[in-house]
């Protein structure tokens, strides 16, 4: 049955939105506030809404000056009877960037809300509201869940093109109205500079919008932080973040291609004059707590963590991975024992943990990189390998030791309804893991589902490792390396859960919203 017994927020959402479209946005260069500024507070950068649960979320807006952030929330856009929630102090400590929880929520209603931002000085002086709305998960499962997942976004040097209409995906995702999002990392390139134009095949210029903090690799804090800034230029990008709660997640591209904990920059590599990753990826991770709503992380501290679950009722338990925090350094990938991997000993004990306590329908593993890709690492001149599967179609090595042990004991524990999401590899495909193809057959059947980019460069498909046994059922990818988006090739999938039947569908999708495959899993299955 239909899990939409709410007015879409699209249609919902038109009048209060034109309100935000209203406001003057900062100016794409030198969008720093200023202390100065003559009027009212102005939420210029949009809203946003993550981690949503039956009776709690997260709202996140910007400021252009220091202000007071006031959340109100109301069961209609006329705001009758509204609830207000007096958020924090938005100031320079976190980019003028904050969050407020909203707790005690009806479970399964739709909030509508609204953000103020008041005058410290005289709280009476506050801006225009800025809008938005989401829905809470349902306590029951007849209503059903639709979300949407993809990621990489503004990278290979491929921005907000406004000759285009800008990041338009976001539009026909939105058509789509998902309870939520989940961006599977690389949410900004830090170490992709952009360009006003780039050349495209026909001897036509792409045409980029461009600010200051995108013109070199990010390496300040104040870079990290108009790295975020730069997406949420996009018109569709802030219409979406009204629209829809997000579950977010990072990769690599948030800090340094393909980085690893502890490693240094090549002396040759002179785009880099802060050589320490580490640090580098401090810098990079404050920037993306105070930019994104993520119940596990606070904005502008140093403490929390990435991984995460987020419960959406009886039917899905979204287990959030964080494959880049604690993973040992690059290598061939070829080592007979790993205890760290790509997970982490305490990460990968945490994961079985909760999957044994889930009692879900559904189990949704959000990996930010693939198992049985061969994703490559040759920034160091070097054959290493980024991700878990190095090319060996033998007996597990290296990361994939790790994965061999989470696979064995969600079978042993006769863990029902796993599936694994991710992006990173800028092709979408479909592969099937079956242990009777597979040199490691201590496991069950699986399914691992690969959408993006959303706007980024494309490339062919991956190759395949063997070792655990995958069978690519479906792709799209192109040929050539680094198709623009005006070459197509721009993806995002949607898992659908039917109330009743407690089916799962998996569409991949291309960039217009055009259904590529599909996939229906049954409930209650250990593998299939």
């Amino acid at each position: 049955m239909s899990h939409r017994p709410f007015p879409g927020r699209r249609s919902v959402l038109r009048g209060t939105l034109a309100a935000s479209a209203a406001l003057t946005l900062p100016s794409a260069v030198g969008a720093a506030p200023a202390f100065a500024l003559s009027g009212r507070p102005e939420a210029g950068w949009g809203v946003q809404t993550g981690d949503v649960t039956c009776d709690s979320g997260l709202v996140w807006v910007r400021s252009d000056r220091p202000a007071r952030m006031i959340v109100e929330t109301a069961a209609t856009e006329s705001f009758r009877g509204a609830r207000r929630w007096h958020g924090p102090l938005l100031g320079a400590g976190t980019d003028f960037t904050g969050t407020t929880r909203l707790h005690g929520l009806p479970a399964g209603e739709q909030i509508h809300y609204r953000v103020l931002l008041a005058d410290p000085d005289d709280p009476r002086r506050t801006g225009e509201p800025v809008a938005g709305a989401f829905r809470t998960t349902p306590l029951g499962r007849r209503r059903g869940v639709r979300f949407l997942w993809s990621g990489d976004l503004a990278g290979q040097g491929w921005g907000i093109n406004p000759e285009l209409g800008g990041y338009r995906i976001y539009d026909a995702m939105a058509k789509l109205d998902p309870d939520f999002f989940l961006c599977s990392g690389d949410n900004i390139y830090a170490d992709g500079p952009i360009a006003a134009t780039q050349a495209l095949p026909d001897g036509s210029l792409w045409r980029n919008v461009v600010t200051e903090e995108k013109a070199k690799v990010a390496e300040t804090l104040a870079e990290f932080r108009g790295n975020f800034r730069y997406n949420l230029l996009d018109d569709n990008l802030r219409r979406f973040n009204a629209q829809v709660p997000s579950v977010i997640q990072w990769d690599d591209h948030e800090v340094r291609n393909n980085w690893y904990p502890g490693e240094v920059i090549a002396a040759s590599d002179a785009r880099y004059t802060e050589k320490s990753v580490d640090v580098l990826a401090g810098r990079a991770r404050r920037a993306f707590s105070e930019y994104f709503p993520i119940s596990t992380l606070r904005p502008g501290a140093r403490e929390g963590r990435v991984h995460r679950v987020v419960r959406h009722g009886p039917l899905l338990d979204v287990f959030v991975l964080d494959m880049r925090t604690y993973r040992n350094a690059n290598s061939p990938d070829d080592q007979r024992t790993d205890p760290q991997g790509i997970l982490g000993a305490e990460q990968l004990e945490w994961l079985k943990r909760e999957l044994s306590r889930s009692r879900a329908v559904w189990k949704v593993i959000a990996a930010d990189m693939p198992l049985g890709l061969v994703v490559p690492d040759t920034t160091e001149g070097r054959p290493n390998i980024e991700a878990v599967a190095q090319g060996d179609p033998g007996a597990p090595l290296g990361r994939e030791l790790q994965i061999a042990e989470l696979l064995r004991f969600v079978k042993h524990r006769r863990i029902t309804g796993t599936v694994w999401l991710t992006a990173d590899v800028h092709h979408t495909s479909a592969q099937h893991y079956q242990p009777s193809r597979a040199a490691f057959t201590d496991f069950e059947p699986f399914w691992e589902f690969v959408s993006g980019p959303l706007n980024a460069g494309a490339f062919p498909a991956s190759a395949l490792d063997g070792t655990f046994g995958p069978e690519r059922v479906f792709v799209k990818a192109p040929t050539a390396s680094n198709v623009s988006p005006a070459g197509g090739y721009q993806f995002f999938g949607e898992v659908d859960i039917d109330g009743d039947s407690g089916e799962l569908t998996v569409r991949l999708r291309e960039q217009d919203g055009t259904v590529l495959f599909t996939k229906v899993l049954q409930p209650g299955r250990v593998g299939q």
